[in-house]
């Protein structure tokens, strides 16, 4: 992998790592790839982002459900308006901290994955 590309990836994996948004799993692939990114893990890894990333319409679908609401809690017709307006401005995906790391580093893929 490229250094610019590794240095790239290496920011935005911490910055994943951190997010109160990341789920155990991704976080587990995420610092497994930081100690070796070599291209096993980081199939592994592009895989799981893949998985685990939330689109924009399930955000909306999540956030007005009855799960989405034990979540929330009472934010949750806020997230759901966001969700909302997002849907409406035609982003593909939710932009919570999580998400937004792993959109820019799915832009990535096919340089990931050579």
């Amino acid at each position: 992998m490229e250094k610019a590309l590794l240095d790239f990836m290496t920011g935005k994996t911490r910055e994943l790592i951190a997010t109160p948004t990341c789920c155990a799993e991704l976080k587990a692939v995420a610092e497994e790839w930081l100690a070796a990114p070599d291209a096993d893990v980081t199939r592994r890894y592009v895989a799981e982002m893949e998985a685990d990333i939330v689109t924009a319409e399930g955000l909306l679908a999540f956030a007005g459900s009855e799960a989405g609401a034990k979540v929330f809690g009472a934010k949750a017709p806020e997230v759901a308006a966001h969700a909302q307006g997002l849907v409406d401005s035609g982003a593909p995906w939710c932009d919570c901290p999580a998400c937004a790391a792993c959109a820019a580093m799915l832009e990535k893929k096919d340089q990931l994955l050579k």
